[in-house]
Order: C-alpha cells, then sequence, then structure tokens
C-alpha cells in the first residue's frame, strides 16, 4: 500500500508540475487555454475556472496529462480570437510554451534537492571499503577504512562530505575520463591516493563501473544482537554484544569481513567449520563456529549459526541553510542533468548498456523504498524522477517537447514553418521510437523483478 500511494503521489505531482509550466506560459503570452488535464480518458472530476472557462480535468487514467490550447489546426477559431490561438504565435513564444513544461520538472528538482539540504539527511561517511586484489584502485592504494576528505578533478579540491557526494563526483569524473586524487585519512594521518579514469569513459555508463573499478563503501562490522539458546554461536562461545570483525586470524584487508559478506560467507558455508575473529570489549580473539544445516518449507537449503546480527554504517548528517541549500540544488540538479544526458548519449552509440533504463515498475518499487526510509529519501527520489522526467522531454525526439523545439529552431533559422506532413512523418517515426523505449524499459522491469528471459 505504502508503494502504491507514494507512486501514485509521485506521477501526481510531476504530471501537475509539468503541465503547470506549459499552462502558465501559455498564460504569460496570452494564448488562450482550452483543457488542462491530468490523466487520460473517462473524466473523474471536471471544473471550469477563470474567465476564459478553461476546462480542469482529472482523468481516469493516471499516466500523463496535456494543456490544450486555442489551435486552428484542431477546430475552427472565432476571428475575434485568432491573436490568441498558439499556432498564430511567432516561434519563440511557441518554443518558450512547449520548454516550460521540461523546464517546470527541472526547477521541482532544483526545489526538492534544496528542501533535502536543508531539511538535513543521515548519509554514510565516505569509507572506502577493501577493492579486489586484482582491481584499478586496489592498484592505485585504496584500501579497507580509508576516509575521504576531499576530491581534486581538474585542478579543483572540493572536501567530500558523504559517500553519495563522493560517488557522484567520481561517476562525473569516469565520464569525463578525468585523473582524480583523493585526499584520505589512514590510521591519524593524511596523504593522496591518485585514480585515473582516462581510458575509462566508455565503460562508465553502467551503473556498476564504480565497484567493478574496486571503489566500495566500507560495510558496517557485524554485530550480535542476541543469540539463540542450543545454536551453533552459543555453543561456540559467541556473546550477544561481541563483534564479528572477519573470518580467520589474519588482519589482511583480504579477511576483514563487514557484515553483509559475513553473513554471505556463513550462508555459502556448505557446514564448513569457520574460524571467526572476535572482538569483544577491547579483547581480539577466534573462535570456530560451524553452521548448521536448515531446510525450509519450499526444500531450499540454509546455513545458520543461530545469532541476530545487526550492522550500521557510520552515517553524518549533511545540512544546509538555505543560500547554501539552493546552490547545492542547483548543482546537483545539473550535475545529474548532465550525468543523464551523456548516459543516452552513450546508449544510442554503443557505449552504456540499455539495461540502464528503467519503467514504471522500478519507478513504483524505488517511490515505495524511499518512502519508508523517511521524507528526505522520498523528496530525493521526487527530485531525481522530476529531474530526468525533463531532461527525457527535452531530447529532440519527435512528439516529446524537444522535438517541437527542434521544429521552432528550424523555423527560426530558415524563417520558414517545418511542413505539416513532414512533422506528421517525424511524429510516427517519434511515437515508434517512444514505443520501443517503453517496450525495453517494461522489460528490464520485469527481468529485474523475474530475472532475464532466455
Amino acid at each position: 500500500m505504502l508503494t502504491l500511494v507514494a507512486f501514485l503521489f509521485a506521477l501526481a505531482l510531476l504530471i501537475v508540475v509539468h503541465e503547470s509550466g506549459h499552462y502558465l506560459a501559455a498564460l504569460s503570452c496570452r494564448i488562450r487555454v482550452l483543457k488542462f488535464s491530468i490523466g487520460f480518458g473517462r473524466a473523474l472530476l471536471r471544473r471550469r475556472i477563470g474567465a476564459d472557462g478553461t476546462e480542469f480535468v482529472v482523468a481516469a487514467i493516471p499516466l500523463g496529462g496535456f494543456v490544450r490550447m486555442l489551435d486552428e489546426r484542431e477546430g475552427p477559431v472565432p476571428p475575434a480570437e485568432l491573436d490568441r490561438a498558439f499556432n498564430r504565435q511567432g516561434p519563440w513564444k511557441r518554443a518558450w510554451v512547449v520548454a516550460a513544461g521540461p523546464l517546470a520538472n527541472l526547477l521541482l528538482a532544483v526545489v526538492l534537492f534544496a528542501l533535502v539540504a536543508m531539511i538535513g539527511a543521515r548519509e554514510p561517511l565516505p569509507l572506502l571499503g577493501a577493492p579486489p586484489a586484482a582491481s584499478p584502485a586496489a592498484a592505485a592504494g585504496v584500501r579497507a577504512g580509508q576516509w575521504v576528505l576531499a576530491t581534486t578533478i581538474d585542478g579543483r579540491t572540493r572536501a567530500v562530505r558523504s559517500w553519495p557526494q563522493l560517488l557522484l563526483r567520481l561517476q562525473e569524473a569516469a565520464l569525463n575520463g578525468s585523473r582524480v586524487q583523493l585526499q584520505v585519512r589512514e590510521a591519524g594521518s593524511e596523504h593522496a591516493l591518485r585514480l585515473d579514469f582516462r581510458g575509462d569513459s566508455q565503460r562508465a555508463g553502467s551503473a556498476d563501473f564504480l565497484r567493478r573499478y574496486g571503489l566500495r563503501l566500507q560495510g558496517a562490522p557485524a554485530r550480535v544482537r542476541s543469540v539463540l539458546p542450543g545454536e551453533a554461536a552459543q555453543q561456540a562461545g559467541v556473546r550477544a554484544g561481541d563483534v564479528l570483525l572477519g573470518i580467520g586470524g589474519a588482519r589482511s584487508a583480504e579477511h576483514t569481513l563487514d557484515a553483509q559478506q559475513l553473513l554471505q560467507a556463513i550462508a555459502t558455508s556448505r557446514g564448513r567449520a569457520l574460524p571467526l575473529r572476535v572482538r569483544r570489549g577491547a579483547q581480539e580473539f577466534l573462535l570456530e563456529v560451524r553452521p548448521r544445516r536448515e531446510v525450509d518449507s519450499k526444500g531450499v537449503v540454509h546455513w545458520r549459526i543461530g545469532a541476530l546480527i545487526e550492522a550500521a554504517v557510520p552515517q553524518t548528517l549533511v545540512r544546509e541553510a538555505p543560500l547554501p541549500a539552493l546552490r547545492e540544488g542547483l548543482r546537483r540538479t545539473w550535475q545529474l542533468s548532465a550525468l543523464s544526458v551523456r548516459t543516452l548519449g552513450r546508449m544510442v552509440v554503443g557505449r552504456a548498456s540499455l539495461k540502464e533504463l528503467s519503467g514504471p515498475v522500478t519507478i513504483a518499487d524505488y517511490a515505495g523504498r524511499s518512502a519508508a526510509l523517511g521524507w528526505s529519501a522520498y523528496l530525493s527520489f521526487l527530485a531525481v524522477v522530476s529531474l530526468s522526467l525533463g531532461v527525457l522531454n527535452l531530447l529532440p525526439i519527435p512528439v516529446l517537447d524537444g522535438g517541437h523545439l527542434l521544429y521552432y529552431a528550424v523555423e527560426i533559422v530558415t524563417r520558414r514553418k517545418v511542413p505539416q506532413r513532414v512533422q506528421e512523418r517525424l511524429q510516427q517515426g517519434g511515437l515508434a521510437l517512444i514505443a520501443l523505449m517503453i517496450a525495453l524499459a517494461l522489460y528490464n522491469d520485469i527481468a529485474r523483478v523475474l530475472g532475464p528471459f532466455h
């Protein structure tokens, strides 16, 4: 229910903002608006408002909306109102009305990101996890527990406050093929690490590029909340409050496991005895635990030690005053918009996977998850989706707002309108392309839920 409500609210908000952009821009140009519809199909609510009698409608299918303006191409226009018809306006006014919808979505993203910055959000500290031994990050000297204090990219040094902030900068640097210097704190001292993304820009469009490069968040240590009586953990001497540092006696990065990795090791042990390195108070020692085999009602085998493990990643509260928050909203909107455009461009030329496209199922899932995490997470989700909607609609694809802007640009340069029959042909091609994108996005959604088809 939470997922459904969060998804429907997100849809309604983004559609209302987008269409309000078109509507307000039309009013600013004295263009008469006949209808403002949220959704398609049968009208559920209907009301006429204003001197022009604009019909405001809430329709049954909440998957979009539209603003219908006075236009000779859609029907006869009284001679007294010809100057208020959309098609009679100059190309600059028409471009403003069309562009106002996507721009409203981008403005909403700025406002929401600024609100999140002012409210404050608890975000993981920028602590680097242990990279795979053969990864580029390991070759650069990345080790578990290093705290990133600042980044220097293209000669610009900026402080790092949280893991998401660090990820965004590194992803952008990778897409640009830049070199990055990380100022890190380790064992009470500071030094620099150098990452070289030159030559990696073609692969940087994939969602898991940084992880494959070897850059990951340091997971939380596994802390035992409680131990079940008579189970393997209790028999081995594990107590509530113990911190399970890893498997084996060595203290090397390869044998220091975070909570998720430790649980994975237990799940794949197949009953093999595991020497757990345990910290209790100021002491560290080894305890040998042999996971027990359990079979659930579906016949699936699980290996368990009979302990409830909790993990909390170290976090920090990131909060800004109003003006810095607004600057942060503008900066994040610009960065993510540029990142979206680059990623889409790489998809077109085959340098990024089409699996990155997401559809309504994934968006609904993220809506529910973010709403469950709290206001900051949900507002950030709304900002990202609003930004994506704005960027998508500005693409120069016929049918989308960006396609109409392309027509008006041609008209401004050539001083001649694009012929209607040409527009109709291009519209058909644009519809086919959008249908293909929707089908691919839905396939990706289903594949994420059910697994890929073979």
